[in-house]
Formats: structure tokens, C-alpha cells, sequence
């Protein structure tokens, strides 16, 4: 068939093929003839199924290079690998895997349009790859589609993850309601000191001043006189410093 693909050659290099339409399945082509004629050639090989896309999908939308790549306009390197993975290639790999009809009268199939009309996809799949997938059933608009609905679904998924465990709140009846009354505090034994400033011998010497006075005299002093004012309500208080 060499004759029959350097003749589609020089049609397709000639401009013969007049349109070149992709769809699922199937690439129709009209070609212009030497004699004037203009025949229809037509190119089938099998698309993917939905199954087939949703596992394609998935897997496409698992790598962000791959999402990246796509958005760009560009197929992924080793996009070949991952349908292979699934017992698919992208490509067909022999005349056995396309089916082609031309309605000019040549009987050998395929006819010189036939040729001319692949060579012309070819170029067309180098121009945009996105042709390859359409015509395994899958544009490139609806593909990107749902590889974002793939990616947020799984962003989502990542979010739940790592979402802290919502706890139940507790209830807020009662809340300001005082509880138990406390024990009263033991009485002192007989004979013993107590001391309001107590607390202050605890405690490291503060080295603060207020003027000429050091602070933790005049804390001392407030402790000793609070105390004193709560012996004796009303406040009749000997020996305060100012």
C-alpha cells in the first residue's frame, strides 16, 4: 500500500482535505479529489468506556502534575503507562483497531482519502492532544471538569482528616450557680499568732522602691492593716504608716 499512502501524503500536504471533524469514536473527514469530486472518509476506532473514564479520572486527579499538565494544554508523559495500567493504550496499535469507510468508489480500503485524512489527524493530535482523548470519548472541556470535581472531592477528604474531632459542648445551665458551701477554716489553737503578712516571709525580697519607702514594707503594712480592719469593722486602726 505504499502508492495508496504517498498519494494521501501529497493530498494531505496539498490541502485536499477540505474539514476534519472529531468526535467520540469517530473522525470525519471531507477530501477533495483530483477530479474535482469531494468524498467523505470516515475513521473509527473504539472509545473508552464510562467506566474505563472514571478510572482513568481518578487516577489522573491522584497526581497534581498530572492536573497541571493538563490545564496546560499538555497531555502527561506517561499517560500511555497509566491507561496501559488498565489494559488500554491511547493510541490504536493496528489497522485491526480502526474501522474506515469512504463513499468514492475505490474498492481497496484505505483509499487515498482515507490516508490523506490521517495523515492530516496526526497533525491535528500534535496540535492539540486533547483530539486523541475526544476521540476516545472524552473533550477536553468535560475531562478537565471532572478532574476538578476529582480534586476538590479529594482536597475535602484531606480537610475531614485533619479536622480536629468536634466535642459535644457542655451544658451551660447552672453554670453561675454557686456550689457547696466551704468548710469553715479551723480555729487557731490557743495561743497561736496569726499573721496577716504572713504570706510576704514566703516570698524572695522584692527590690522595689516607692520613694524612700522599699515595697515590701508598705505590702507588709497593707496586710497587717486589711487584717486589722477585718478584726475590727470599724476601723479603728493603731500604728498605720500614712
Amino acid at each position: 500500500m505504499g502508492t495508496t499512502f504517498s498519494v494521501g501524503r501529497r493530498y494531505a500536504r496539498a490541502g485536499h482535505v477540505r474539514s476534519l471533524t472529531i468526535s467520540s469514536s469517530v473522525v470525519t473527514a471531507l477530501v477533495l479529489d483530483e477530479d474535482g469530486a469531494t468524498y467523505r472518509s470516515r475513521i473509527a476506532t473504539r472509545a473508552f468506556s464510562a467506566a474505563d473514564w472514571s478510572r482513568i479520572e481518578r487516577a489522573l486527579a491522584q497526581e497534581a502534575i498530572h492536573a497541571a499538565k493538563l490545564l496546560a494544554g499538555q497531555l502527561p508523559d506517561d499517560l500511555d503507562r497509566i491507561l496501559g495500567g488498565f489494559g488500554l493504550s491511547l493510541f490504536p496499535q493496528s489497522l485491526a483497531d480502526l474501522v474506515m469507510d469512504c463513499d468514492c468508489p475505490g474498492w481497496q480500503k484505505p483509499c487515498r482519502h482515507l490516508t490523506a485524512a490521517c495523515y492530516v489527524l496526526a497533525e491535528s493530535f500534535d496540535n492539540d492532544p486533547f483530539g486523541i482523548l475526544a476521540w476516545r470519548g472524552k473533550g477536553r472541556d468535560e475531562l478537565l471538569e471532572q478532574l476538578r470535581g476529582h480534586r476538590v472531592s479529594a482536597l475535602s477528604h484531606i480537610a475531614a482528616e485533619a479536622r480536629p474531632e468536634r466535642t459535644e459542648a457542655q451544658p451551660t445551665a447552672g453554670f453561675w450557680t454557686a456550689g457547696p458551701r466551704l468548710p469553715k477554716p479551723p480555729e487557731p489553737l490557743p495561743g497561736t499568732v496569726v499573721r496577716s503578712d504572713a504570706i510576704l516571709d514566703q516570698l524572695d525580697a522584692l527590690e522595689l522602691t516607692v520613694g524612700r519607702f522599699e515595697v515590701g514594707d508598705l505590702l507588709r503594712d497593707a496586710y497587717r492593716t486589711l487584717g486589722c480592719e477585718a478584726k475590727d469593722p470599724a476601723g479603728t486602726v493603731e500604728g498605720n504608716r500614712g
